[in-house]
């Protein structure tokens, strides 16, 4: 269902976003005087791989699971795209197809821009070019990282980096210890495994032996970080 407006939380995670943070007063303005609200519940389809280009869209609350299709037909996920994540602007920018699919991942919520809206906004703010080169700039650095660590790091190193990037994205304080922090992104192990480039098996394995370590805590609703030192620890010496 579309609502006409974001909620005060919703608006404040926009707001917040480290990208459109940076933005001028005016810009921002221009670019959320254009925007509509589309709200999903789990599992909606967002955007379809193949389709054409017609939004540039921010998540507001929850998550847009990405996901693209292996030779075996079975759905592999990407990526998450987070509360204050602008996405799409590559299609419009390349007029190309949308290369992958987009799923809402529990109830979520996205701010979307018309492709005419985002170009008149292009055509008004020059400022938008050289702000989204630094976006496409952060996103190939981010890319980089993901290739080097998948072809020079252990798995171990790899989980205990996704947990922290998880945390920081998506934690929130524990109401049994103060001290722990749930990931309030709700994954499946299999979903996690897709993540990281492993199987099922070994990210449980690696998982246990996190949790016997007094690191993780494996519950029915998630994971909750009790040691994010310990992580930090393991992302700097398993190599």
């Amino acid at each position: 269902m579309n609502e006409p407006i974001l909620t005060i939380d919703e608006r404040a995670a926009i707001n917040a976003g480290r990208w459109f943070s940076t933005l001028s007063p005016s810009l921002k303005h221009d670019i959320l005087r254009c925007a509509y609200v589309k709200r999903f519940k789990d599992g909606d389809l967002i955007g379809a791989r193949g389709e054409p280009p017609e939004e540039w869209i921010a998540c507001a609350k929850g998550a847009v699971r990405v996901s693209s299709i292996s030779i075996s037909g079975k759905q592999i996920t990407l990526t998450y795209v987070e509360p204050g994540i602008w996405f799409g602007d590559v299609s419009i920018f390349d007029g190309d197809q949308r290369t992958h699919d987009a799923y809402a991942h529990g109830d979520t919520t996205v701010l979307c821009v018309a492709k005419a809206d985002f170009k008149k906004i292009l055509a008004t703010h020059t400022e938008l070019y050289e702000a989204l080169l630094r976006l496409h700039s952060r996103r190939i650095r981010q890319l980089y990282g993901l290739v080097e660590d998948l072809n020079t790091l252990p798995l171990r190193a790899r989980l205990a980096k996704q947990l922290l990037h998880l945390a920081r994205s998506y934690g929130v304080p524990s109401l049994a210890n103060a001290n722990d922090v749930r990931i309030g992104l709700q994954l499946a192990q299999e979903e996690l495994a897709q993540l990281l480039g492993a199987s099922r098996q070994r990210v449980n394995q690696e998982l246990k032996t996190m949790e016997r370590e007094e690191t993780i805590r494996i519950e029915p609703g998630g994971l909750v970080i009790r040691d994010r030192e310990a992580l930090m620890r393991i992302t700097e010496t398993d190599v």
